[in-house]
């Protein structure tokens, strides 16, 4: 899944685990969801994949930001 156009997470979402910026969540299929940090994501995503359905955002590090060209006088 590509999400660098569209993000579905945002500065306010959480880790559960520490607080963190979440990158990572995952759906559980009984219902509700876990957020996690990219550090967290990949603690527990390999036990996760079979009761979730994950959305990973991780790739968003290494994006370079976009900066505003000086204006010139």
């Amino acid at each position: 899944m590509t999400t660098a156009l569209a993000p579905s997470m945002t500065a306010a979402d959480r880790c559960d685990r520490c607080g963190a910026q979440a990158y990572v969540r995952a759906r559980l299929h009984a219902g509700g969801e876990l957020l996690f940090c990219a550090h967290h994501g990949r603690e527990h995503l390999p036990k996760l994949r079979e009761y979730a359905d994950i959305v990973d955002e991780t790739e968003r590090l290494n994006e370079t930001p976009t900066v505003a060209p000086l204006e010139e006088r």
